[in-house]
């Protein structure tokens, strides 16, 4: 099945937290509160002088130095050009930090809200937003970070599932059609996005998950944070996940997010025939994580729902629904 993680990692303790943020020059106040993610182990430490940081442990093998130092690099060139993103601080001219067990980054603690998807300004200021990055992101391409694409998001975490025997017998079948079917009918939509374009849909530098609790709100206007997954996609993958409720109101949404962000970059509106085939690949994807991660106790802690018959079972369902969706015209915008 999966490869057990580091024994350091898997083990590591607010003394280890505390002590490695000390080894670059900070001096702790023992204030210490773990923040929500699971893939790295992210921490929010207190300083002696009321301030706090936040202090991210890589988990070890997800990515290379090489990678994350790309990421890194993303996100201090928007930086430099004053958008709102939370970049690693530098620390003796260096963004990655090593100690004898563990990869870290440290970072400046940014407070904020999640935006509010049915405030249509608030769209239209992350479509500037997002409009600001993607200007940028597609100046240059990842060299050591992959590409989103059906085989890395689909059909690899699918075969995963599938090869280590994670469903239960009853419903491998069902299983099995609905993401084959999923999968032949991503690649149409991406067919469809392609249409009449020379070397397919185009990709750039992304966020790669920008959901909306990794823009963080303020008086002062969103900042995004945990460029993680950063990779080259389709730019529609960071926009598709600002549209929420029923498919007038997602014309809606998709209507104000675009209003800015052509503002500041070009939109290929071929690129709407992905969104149902991203969600696709994302419905896929996120458990072909949950599986590959299951080794990890801190996995079965946070999510106790998963590997449950009853789990499976709405998975299934939830990819019916969305087959049904990919059947669907794209929505429209008139921008």
């Amino acid at each position: 099945m999966t490869t057990l993680i580091d024994n350091a990692y898997s083990k590591l303790s607010p003394n280890d937290v505390l002590n490695s943020v000390e080894q670059f020059g900070y001096q702790c106040d023992g204030r210490l509160l773990a923040l929500n993610s699971y893939e790295n182990r992210v921490y929010r430490v207190g300083l002696d002088d009321g301030s706090s940081v936040v202090a991210k442990f890589y988990r070890p093998l997800r990515w290379t130095d090489e990678a994350i130092l790309e990421e890194h690099a993303f996100t201090q060139e928007l930086a430099e050009l004053e958008i709102p993103v939370v970049a690693p601080l530098e620390i003796n001219q260096q963004t990655l930090l090593h100690t004898e067990d563990f990869r870290l980054s440290i970072f400046p603690n940014r407070g904020g809200r999640a935006p509010d998807l049915e405030d249509f300004d608030q769209l239209e200021q992350m479509g500037r937003f997002m409009g600001r990055i993607h200007q940028v992101g597609k100046t240059k391409a990842f060299d050591h970070r992959p590409d989103l694409t059906i085989d890395t998001f689909g059909s690899q975490p699918r075969d995963f599932i599938l090869k280590n025997n994670f469903i239960p017998v009853d419903l491998v079948e069902a299983y099995s059609s609905l993401t084959a079917q999923l999968l032949t009918e991503a690649a149409q939509c991406y067919e469809r996005a392609a249409h009449g374009q020379e070397g397919g849909v185009a990709m750039i530098r992304c966020h790669g998950d920008c959901h909306p609790s990794n823009i963080l709100w303020t008086s002062e206007g969103p900042h995004i944070v945990d460029f993680d997954d950063a990779r080259m996609a389709p730019a529609v993958q960071d926009i598709w996940m600002f549209l929420a409720g029923d498919r007038a109101e997602m014309t809606i949404g998709l209507d104000a997010v675009l209003a800015g962000y052509t503002e500041f970059c070009d939109f290929d509106p071929r690129q709407l025939h992905l969104i149902e085939a991203l969600r696709s690949l994302r419905l896929i994807h996120y458990y072909g994580w949950l599986a590959k991660r299951w080794d990890d106790p801190a996995f079965k802690l946070a999510f106790p729902w998963f590997n449950t018959q009853r789990c499976w079972e709405d998975h299934v369902l939830s990819l019916r629904e969305q087959a049904a969706l990919l059947h669907e015209a794209p929505i429209d915008w008139y921008g």
